[in-house]
């Protein structure tokens, strides 16, 4: 074969050398999962919603525990809304309330607290935000108790925790510790969510799923064996590079959607506060 492709290449004039294409900016892998996040309902500027059903407005009075790095209630204060955070870590609570800051959120109001109680007064937000945060603490009902004590007869709230279909796949690949105190100590099934919430007296309004990507992204990550603030591994990166290319083809958006159904990175939970009778 070689010798019959340079009888018929014989004489044929020499192709130009071909230039290289400059490099491909890198994704960052996450900016890649705030807009992966943004397609599945998070942070829409257009209609005020921090998630799908969740909208903000500047009457609010937002709570929002178990913090962490501030995202959800940066969103919700620069939509003018006031904003009460809550976390067990002095750090995180200390770093929202400087990014804070700079929005128009008329009042930031600060507690360190394990929410056992939370420090806060009966009937006090009208929205109530808690995002991965059961699947840590120990007693589940005693803290949704919490949370639907201090919110307003009709309050919103916004609960999340893991999806079982992305922590079942992390279970012999995660370091041990994921799976331990203080980290992911329970499991929490669909319809053990959905009763959680229901049994501390909210009505559901909606349950979702998304987050494919990070399901995938978490997996890769345990096996490189990087730092989680310097991510940087051919297994991410590739990983990222492929998550863009399937967000940038023409049916992107369903597979993503397709994806999102089968294996989730979190579970998502809208529900309100019976109005007092």
């Amino acid at each position: 074969m070689l010798s019959l492709l340079k009888k018929l290449t014989a004489g044929a004039p020499v192709p130009a050398p071909v230039q290289p294409e400059a490099p491909a900016a890198k994704v960052d892998p996450y900016m890649l999962g705030l807009h992966d996040a943004i397609l599945s309902g998070w942070f829409n500027q257009q209609t005020g919603e921090l998630f799908t059903g969740f909208p903000v407005t500047a009457e609010d009075t937002l709570l929002d525990v178990g913090c962490g790095d501030g995202g959800n209630v940066h969103f919700c204060a620069t939509r003018g809304a006031k904003i009460i955070i809550a976390d067990i870590d002095a750090a995180k609570v200390e770093a929202t309330r400087q990014r804070l800051s700079d929005t128009i959120a008329p009042s930031v109001e600060c507690h360190v607290t394990d929410c056992n109680p939370l420090p806060i007064a009966d009937a006090t937000a009208t929205r109530v935000v808690s995002t991965e945060v059961i699947e840590h603490v120990d007693d589940p009902a005693q803290f949704l108790a919490e949370l639907v004590r201090v919110g307003k007869p009709g309050a919103l709230y916004l609960l999340s925790v893991p999806h079982p279909s992305s922590e079942d796949l992390q279970k012999d690949i995660a370091a041990p510790e994921y799976f331990q105190k203080p980290n992911h100590i329970r499991i929490i099934s669909e319809e053990q969510f959905k009763q959680m919430v229901s049994d501390a007296g909210l009505e559901l309004i909606s349950h979702s799923q998304y987050g494919f990507y990070w399901s995938m992204w978490m997996l890769l990550f345990w096996e490189a064996k990087v730092d989680f603030s310097n991510a940087d591994h051919p297994l991410l990166n590739h990983w990222a590079d492929t998550w863009q290319a399937v967000l940038d083809s023409p049916r992107g958006a369903q597979i993503k959607q397709a994806l999102d159904a089968v294996v989730a990175k979190s579970q998502v939970i809208i529900a309100r506060k019976p109005l007092a009778e």
